[in-house]
């Protein structure tokens, strides 16, 4: 089968290029802009584009398959050509159910905890040797690709976003997969640039729920007003399964999970991760690994990349990097770490980088998100601002609205790495939370 990518740089669509190669795929695509890690992985595959920008010439009528990523535009001379040739246009998430509609299809959704019950699934099939396919969005321990699509596995793990799902359909992607297996995490406002009042978000959800095949199953947090509000009103037949967070201590700077079976120790923390840790296993259970196998495997997950985790540093200081950007991830992480390290001075970096944290009237939903800690920071670049073309914000909004008098607020990349630079790593506890990089921070040094 003959695929081509437009937009093939982006995270998850060279890993899905990755995923098609290693099939048997012929696989070409093109990006007008390729960044590391993907440029490598996709050069190591020999599916790096020889040159970057779009190339009309690459479209030609032998194309099986055009897979079309969010960062190209509707213009994308690319797009038109396939569009004048008739080929067949998927986006995404399109394709990846085209890939798995004859498998049972297991789908986590949520606006927070997805991708990290998600990995927490995978790790555990994993350490059983439970071969399936799967779609998370991080990387993981033990795995060499974030996408796996074979002929012969019988089921398909799918991270499912509620994004829309490319620049030519605008349903979210997860709308696309139909699961018969399906878990809801919980629901908090996100992507107000798309969805512009909180009900136009929660219906995704609906939809979602309404989306499960008739006699699935939805496992789904029933600590959540939202999802319980969008659970109890679904019309459809499915099977429900409720799960809350369980019980734990912490004992010596150890987690431990308190089971039937026992203490079990854990190497994550935070209130959230045991929450999201439950509903990974009450999906591994419904694909037969029972509790006693869960908790065997679930004792050596470290985490997804870059939720609450560990950086090592030249220093030995202690510092965790969280993707928590949007509310709700925030407070969670925000929780977890004043939980965690009570006895230490704690510092914590939030970085605004989204279309939705820079928006002042979306800024309300982050009230007392940093509280608890010694030193809390925020860092939104002003240059951001104009490239994103929205109106400048100052950092006296930025307190009111987190409703913290005590943060600290830098609107410049040289004046946070000068602050950074100050602070003597080896003396307290750090988290840094941002889907950016800090200005181009080094957190290792």
């Amino acid at each position: 089968m003959r695929t081509h990518f437009i937009a093939i740089g982006g995270s998850a669509m060279h890993n899905l290029a990755i995923a098609l190669k290693d099939k048997g795929y012929h696989v070409t695509g093109s990006d007008d802009a390729i960044f590391e890690p993907s440029k490598s992985r996709l050069e190591k595959k020999g599916i790096l584009p020889e040159e970057l920008g779009w190339f009309p010439e690459k479209i030609t009528s032998d194309i099986d398959a055009v897979i079309l990523g969010m960062h190209a535009h509707q213009d994308n001379p690319e797009l038109a050509k396939a569009k004048e040739l008739g080929l067949k246009i998927y986006s995404y998430p399109e394709f990846l159910y085209e890939q798995s509609k004859t498998k049972t299809r297991v789908v986590i959704a949520g606006s927070h905890g997805k991708t990290t019950i998600t990995s927490m699934i995978l790790h555990v099939l994993n350490f059983h040797q439970k071969d399936v396919d799967y779609m998370v969005g991080a990387q993981l321990e033990g795995f060499d690709c974030m996408v796996k699509l074979t002929e012969d596995n019988d089921f398909m793990v799918l991270e499912g976003d509620e994004y829309l799902s490319s620049p030519i359909d605008l349903r979210s992607k997860f709308l696309l997969y139909q699961p018969n297996i399906a878990l809801m995490s919980g629901i908090a406002w996100d992507h107000i640039n798309v969805f512009k009042t909180f009900d136009d978000y929660i219906e995704q959800f609906r939809r979602f729920v309404a989306s499960i095949t008739p006699g699935g199953v939805l496992v789904y947090n029933e600590e959540d007003a939202e999802v319980v509000k969008v659970v109890e009103n679904a019309e459809n037949y499915f099977r429900k399964i409720p799960y809350k967070t369980p019980e734990y201590e912490i004992s010596n700077g150890k987690v431990l999970l308190k089971t039937e079976m026992g203490d079990i120790p854990l190497s994550v923390f935070g209130a959230h991760n045991l929450l999201n840790l439950e509903g990974a296993r009450h999906i591994c259970h419904t694909l037969g690994i029972m509790d006693e196998d869960f908790y065997d495997a679930i004792m050596s997950f470290k985490g997804a990349s870059k939720r609450l985790e560990k950086v090592e540093r030249e220093d030995k200081g202690i510092l965790y990097k969280d993707f928590a950007h949007a509310p709700s991830k925030v407070k969670a992480a925000v929780k977890a770490f004043c939980e965690q390290f009570k006895n230490e001075k704690k510092y914590s970096f939030l970085e605004l980088h989204t279309y939705s944290s820079l928006n002042p009237i979306f800024l309300e939903q982050y009230d007392h998100a940093m509280d608890g800690l010694d030193e809390a920071i925020v860092f939104y670049s002003e240059d951001a601002l104009k490239i994103k073309r929205m109106e400048p914000i100052s950092p006296d909004l930025i307190k009111e609205k987190f409703k913290n008098e005590n943060l600290k607020v830098f609107t410049n990349a040289e004046e946070l790495h000068a602050y950074w630079d100050l602070l003597d790593k080896t003396h307290g506890v750090y988290m840094m939370m941002s889907s950016g990089n800090f200005g181009g921070l080094d957190l290792t040094k």
